[in-house]
């Protein structure tokens, strides 16, 4: 393949992903208002459009109209620069997560994966540390006592919690004996799910996952009844809109990541089953991580609506006093079923 078919072919599927990601951010809000009314016996949105579907194109519009404020005192520079940052680091970590296997499609072959390079963890890990720098800049830059404190709590917060994350995939790596994601997801043929075989891991995976995303009950930098909406306080129109999508972008890619190392991925058991092959094969792949990447993003919106909030001490506890001793023992349950099973 010649260095213009990898250009195009990589343009293309940026092209599809972003596109994707950014309808699925767009309608994760409205489902999550749509779940929050069904929680509280409300109606939700209905206005806009059939069953109030296009509130999302009407929310955009209502930001895009809105005054740009901001504060005299701010670094204005990096005030501007925050939710750039978050938005470029959630949609850049969807490049190494595989949707399904290799496609053939008119005669030519391509994966489904925007990047699949050898490292793909690694670069996730390293992608997700940046997040941290967004909502740092955004509390420090505003020039606010409340929005520093946010940004002060969420350094500690995903700081703390990547720790046990970092653990928690070193039981994945220890079981596919490769950072490649698609090798991952191909070491999970079958039933042979990472959350079946290291349940601690996936728990404390999916628990940090809700930490790192400042998800209730862990969305300690915003906390309004304290800091009023922490680091983007200080954030109107189009720069509070570009935070508010990075925070829904970063629960898909969550949810995908979940999939991708815990769930089995792409794989659809009644593929092999039923021993079906050819491109209805790969659309049922396909279709299998859809649905359960959409499961996951459900039960992060329900839990949003059913737990409270913890305080900054029992959130801190959690992490290091729970959450990091499980990680650990995670491992040596792992390192156990590689000796005793020969997995």
């Amino acid at each position: 393949m010649d260095i213009w078919s990898i250009v195009i072919e990589t343009s293309i599927k940026i092209f599809v992903v972003v596109n994707v990601l950014l309808l699925t951010v767009s309608y994760s809000v409205y489902f999550e208002r749509k779940i929050s009314a069904w929680a509280q016996n409300r109606i939700g949105p209905n206005r806009v459009g059939w069953l109030g579907l296009l509130q999302p194109f009407a929310d955009v519009f209502k930001l895009l109209l809105k005054e740009d404020i901001v504060p005299d005192k701010s670094n204005k520079a990096i005030h501007a620069l925050a939710p750039f940052l978050a938005l470029f680091v959630a949609f850049s970590t969807y490049a190494v997560i595989p949707i399904g296997p290799e496609m053939t499609l008119f005669g030519y072959t391509f994966s489904l994966v925007v990047a699949d390079v050898g490292i793909g963890i690694l670069y996730v890990l390293a992608m997700t540390s940046l997040g941290v720098y967004a909502i740092t800049f955004a509390g420090w830059s505003s020039g606010s006592k409340y929005s520093l404190l946010g940004g002060i709590r969420s350094a500690a917060q995903m700081i703390s919690y990547e720790v046990s994350m970092g653990f928690s995939i070193a039981g994945v790596i220890m079981f596919s004996e490769s950072l490649n994601m698609n090798v991952i997801v191909q070491s999970q043929a079958g039933w042979m799910w990472n959350a079946i075989l290291q349940p601690i891991g996936f728990i404390t995976f999916v628990v940090a996952a809700f930490a790192e995303t400042n998800r209730m009950p862990f969305d300690l930098p915003e906390a309004e009844p304290e800091l009023v909406g922490g680091y983007h306080t200080e954030y109107s129109s189009m720069k509070f809109a570009g935070f508010f999508l990075a925070e829904y972008a970063n629960m898909a890619i969550a949810s995908a990541l979940i999939v991708t190392l815990y769930l089995g991925g792409w794989q659809n058991p009644l593929v092999d089953i039923f021993g079906i092959t050819g491109i209805t094969a790969t659309l049922m792949q396909i279709g299998a991580f859809l649905v359960k990447v959409l499961a996951l993003l459900f039960f992060f919106i329900w839990v949003r609506w059913s737990l409270p909030r913890f305080r900054y001490d029992q959130l801190m506890d959690l992490g290091w006093k729970v959450m990091f001793p499980l990680s650990l023992i995670n491992i040596v349950w792992v390192a156990a079923l590689i000796m005793i099973f020969n997995l």
